[in-house]
């Protein structure tokens, strides 16, 4: 039971991450109908703005992660304006392919900045655990769920409160009628694209935080978040958070009992779980177990 337990708690650190760059999908598919395939590139350049917020500046983690915060919504928001705003009205699947581009190009940038060492971005508490019922957690990936629950928060918080986040939800229900309304669109285009680089970059802060730090190849952990808002519904921020702690808890629980349980599934196959978890959600509702159901009419 303890180790079902552990990884279960090793799903929830590891599903954070994943929750919080499924977000950032949903934010930019929210607002403009596309889905980014920069995520990834904006998550290695948000961990690579805290290592050199620490390692440059000479910051401590939390300031740095503010700071690559910062850096990573200024990133969002010029890749909106000088990539995706003067393609509007084009095909969504042209847009689709822009935001592949743009991901080549900020990785090619990014692994000329990051060399072929990783970079790692160091934690107040280092390599300190946290024990408790017999249990083991990493301080890191304690303030990583605490900062991940937070994040959350916050954001339910501005899309129910807060003017700006009701003026994006306006627009993502129908950009006609929220122009009409006098919501300037193309704003809300442009903080949606901030925020998904806010998260990117706290997700990849945390990511440079680990043992491995950030890596060349690291842009591949992006990747696991798709299943994760194919799973929720790619317009559900509810969604975007559960579908990424599943992806998250079916990986850990995975690669802990299925070499034991079910070892003719060959090595690895917790790399393969996710999209599995997906395949099998679709079968029973093809619109994310929170997405919604399109109706038109002919």
């Amino acid at each position: 039971m303890t180790t079902f337990l552990q990884s279960v708690l090793n799903g929830f650190a590891q599903g954070s991450i994943y929750a919080l760059l499924a977000l950032g999908y949903v934010m930019i598919y929210k607002a403009t109908h596309v889905i980014s395939f920069a995520q990834p590139a904006l998550m290695v350049c948000g961990g690579l703005f805290g290592y050199h917020a620490t390692s440059e500046w000479g910051l401590s983690f939390w300031p740095a992660l503010i700071v690559a915060v910062l850096m990573g919504a200024v990133l969002g928001m010029l890749v909106e304006r000088l990539a995706l705003r003067p393609m509007v009205g084009k095909p969504v699947f042209t847009l689709a392919i822009i935001t592949i581009g743009v991901d080549i190009v900020l990785r090619i940038l990014a692994n000329r900045y990051m060399g072929p060492d990783p970079r790692s971005v160091p934690y107040p508490s280092g390599s300190q655990r946290l024990e408790f019922w017999g249990l083991s957690i990493s301080q890191q990936r304690l303030g990583l769920i605490v900062v991940t629950a937070v994040t959350v928060a916050a954001l339910a918080l501005f899309f129910r409160y807060a003017k700006t986040g009701l003026a994006m939800r306006a627009t993502a229900l129908n950009q006609e009628t929220a122009l009409a309304q006098g919501i300037r669109v193309g704003t809300m285009f442009a903080l949606a694209w901030a925020i998904a680089g806010g998260l990117a970059a706290i997700a990849g802060t945390f990511v440079a935080a680990t043992g491995a730090g950030m890596e060349q190849n690291t842009w591949i952990i992006a990747l696991k978040a798709l299943p994760a808002i194919i799973i929720g519904g790619l317009d559900s921020i509810p969604g975007a958070v559960i579908g990424g702690l599943a992806v998250g808890l079916v990986e850990s629980i995975t690669a802990v009992f299925q070499p034991d349980v079910a070892p003719w599934l060959g090595n690895n196959f917790a790399l393969v779980a996710p999209y599995a978890l997906m395949f099998l959600v679709l079968l029973v509702k093809p619109y994310g177990l929170f997405g919604t159901k399109e109706v038109e009419r002919v």
